[in-house]
């Protein structure tokens, strides 16, 4: 026979909220007493540790950390080294233009990719190709949007058919709508 049993345990002081940190129950056996046995993993110490064994400090505040964001922090350390390279362009075009545009044209060159497949980072960031590639990656780019400025500019219907892409397919509206509700921080530049 079986018997839900509420328990209750203790925890040291790097809980937030101090004293009783878990209730909930437990399906313990029960041997004809009219008390079930306590579990030998009951009385286990469940308080946070480093990885140094020492007790964790308990938090002061509600919020005071803050979770990173992998890919955050991935394009914060981009947009980082991009702001020591231009100047005059906001955050996004230099993300933009680098991590969207010319990576993209540098991942269609079958070259790199084989001698990526084949060799070191420190290798292949050596290779005589990749230089001359990103040389053309940049010229392509260049070519790819003044062809798509150029007929973007040329024609309403192009116009009107980026404007619906952006509102009904990319997400525009909304990632707009949802930064208008955000806090600002002083007068909007427009």
């Amino acid at each position: 026979m079986r018997v839900w049993r509420r328990i209750s345990l203790t925890c040291c002081s790097a809980v937030p909220f101090g004293g009783v940190c878990f209730i909930g129950l437990i399906l313990v056996p029960f041997n004809g007493d009219d008390e079930p046995k306590t579990l030998p993993y009951a009385n286990r110490s469940i308080c946070p540790k480093r990885a140094d064994g020492e007790q964790l400090k308990p938090m002061t505040e509600s919020g005071s950390g803050e979770v990173q964001d992998p890919q955050k922090a991935f394009l914060s350390a981009i947009i980082a080294k991009l702001n020591d390279l231009f100047q005059g362009v906001t955050d996004e075009d230099q993300l933009q233009y680098v991590n969207g545009n010319v990576k993209g044209k540098l991942l269609q060159s079958e070259i790199l990719a084989e001698q990526a497949a084949n060799n070191t980072k420190e290798q292949f960031a050596n290779s005589p190709d990749i230089a001359s590639a990103l040389l053309n990656a940049i010229m392509d780019a260049d070519s790819a949007f003044s062809a798509l400025t150029k007929q973007a500019l040329d024609s309403e219907k192009v116009r009107r058919g980026i404007l619906d892409i952006l509102l009904n397919n990319a997400g525009l509206y909304e990632a707009l709508r949802q930064r208008g509700m955000e806090p600002r921080n002083g007068p909007s530049p427009g």
